[in-house]
């Protein structure tokens, strides 16, 4: 009896594997398809004669769009349960990459561009709807990891190839039309996906109860989910942006500017190779894994704005790190945490806060950096992460993601946490200090310059 009643479980834990993979696979191929391309798509803009005040707005438009949309794409896949069309569709968006080596003239080109950022947005909230099903039967850390990691080497493998196709004689536009294959399969393989699953909700236990539940409360979100989305807005608010790191590393001279890619590379690598274990570590020990990223992410800006070479390195990786969370451990809290008929609409609003957080993260940073000096960048991120603690800390307090028996540990933890951080940025006070001077002495140059 028992084993019989075992046999459908095991059954459903290894078709759940094989999504998880085939998923992966998707995803990989789709980074290398995009992320091959949109490193050279402002020098491409310019090749075709755009100028750089249009090249920052068609870039920023599409990255607005393709944050913003996820809004409306998740609550649309929620409220009709056309999560497999909708994810196709989205898919298909990527043919417009290929598509631009096709393209005469800027505008064309512009319109490619903003085509595959809307084609992320339409097919993110219910691709991760679509995976939480399955990565419930793994443990969603492990689950989440384990696609991430699949996910990271086409990130990785595409912006590479892209990069030699431009070495050889025949361009962007070559290196354009290379990008069909990986394009073409994204879609072949999906629809190889959905033809050996076409119902993951199926591999979820308890998911057409969870679905019924959310249509009787029309669609409502769990308490903790408000606490968690503004953990995350704060969190991502106060994480320092790689092309800003780049910056700083090449305009203090500190890191030659021709091995940029390769720290972005480091980093990559390293968000692909713990994508895994972090994922496991969190099915193990819950949501208090999450501690670890404001801790991480000032770590980051106190690394980074330093001037030594091997700091610079070290960055990287706690960059590396710190995204690697983001990717797995925020997505899988999030599947644990919202019922199955209203994971679409969470994760668009999850995917909408992240971006408008690296929006005006990156604005109000790049500002200081500019105006100001690196020390007020760091004393802007501790203070948005101290405050990611707190929240975290009143997420755990609820009882969410906590241990039995915790009691009030996590608060204690929390609050011990925000005191280290705070030492740490006291024994950089004379490193601020520094900067505060260089700031003034580059200020002053500049105007008896003039």
């Amino acid at each position: 009896m028992s084993a019989g009643s075992s046999a459908p479980e095991v059954a459903r834990r290894q078709l759940a594997i094989k999504f998880i993979l085939l998923f992966g696979v998707v995803s990989a191929l789709g980074d290398f398809t995009y992320e091959g391309a949109r490193s050279v798509y402002g020098i491409y803009l310019s090749y075709l004669g755009a100028g750089a005040a249009v090249i920052g707005l068609v870039t920023g438009l599409g990255e607005f769009l393709g944050y913003f949309l996820r809004l409306l794409s998740g609550y649309l896949a929620d409220r009709t349960g056309y999560y497999w069309p909708i994810a196709i569709a989205g898919y298909a968006m990527l043919l417009s990459v290929p598509l631009l080596a096709l393209a005469g003239n800027w505008q064309l080109a512009a319109l490619f561009i903003i085509l595959e950022r809307v084609g992320k947005a339409v097919r993110s909230p219910a691709k991760d709807a679509l995976l939480s099903h399955a990565t419930r039967q793994l443990g969603s850390g492990l689950g989440f990891g384990l696609h991430e990691a699949l996910d990271q080497v086409g990130a990785l493998i595409g912006p590479l190839l892209f990069t030699l196709a431009l070495a050889g004689a025949g361009g962007y536009r070559a290196g354009f039309h290379r990008l069909w294959l990986p394009a073409v399969l994204t879609l072949l393989v999906l629809l190889y996906t959905r033809r050996q699953v076409p119902e993951p909700v199926r591999l979820e236990q308890g998911a057409k109860e969870s679905i019924r539940e959310a249509a009787a409360a029309k669609g409502a979100l769990p308490a903790v989910f408000r606490p968690y989305a503004l953990f995350t807005l704060v969190s991502v608010l106060g994480f320092i942006s790689f092309p800003l790191l780049s910056f700083h590393f090449v305009s203090r001279q500190i890191w030659p500017a021709a091995a940029i890619p390769s720290l972005y590379a480091l980093a990559m690598l390293v968000d692909g190779l713990l994508a895994v274990p972090i994922g496991r570590w969190y099915d193990r020990q819950g949501l208090k894994v999450l501690l670890l990223v404001p801790l991480l992410s000032l770590l980051v800006a106190i690394c980074g704005l330093m001037q030594q070479r091997w700091l610079v390195v070290v960055a990287a990786v706690l960059w590396g790190i710190v995204m690697s969370m983001h990717e797995t451990i925020m997505r899988a809290a999030l599947a644990d945490m919202t019922p199955a008929g209203a994971r679409g609409r969470a994760y668009g609003i999850f995917n909408t806060l992240y971006g408008l957080a690296m929006l005006l993260g990156g604005a109000v940073v790049g500002w200081l950096y500019q105006h100001t000096a690196p020390g007020y960048v760091l004393g802007l991120v501790f203070l948005c992460q101290a405050a990611a603690m707190v929240l975290l800390g009143r997420l755990l307090q609820l009882g969410w993601g906590r241990p039995a028996g915790g009691g009030r540990y996590p608060l204690l933890l929390v609050w011990l946490t925000i005191l280290r951080l705070w030492s740490a940025l006291c024994l950089y006070a004379h490193t601020l200090g520094i900067y505060n001077g260089q700031g003034q002495e580059h200020q002053q140059g500049q105007s008896g310059g003039v």
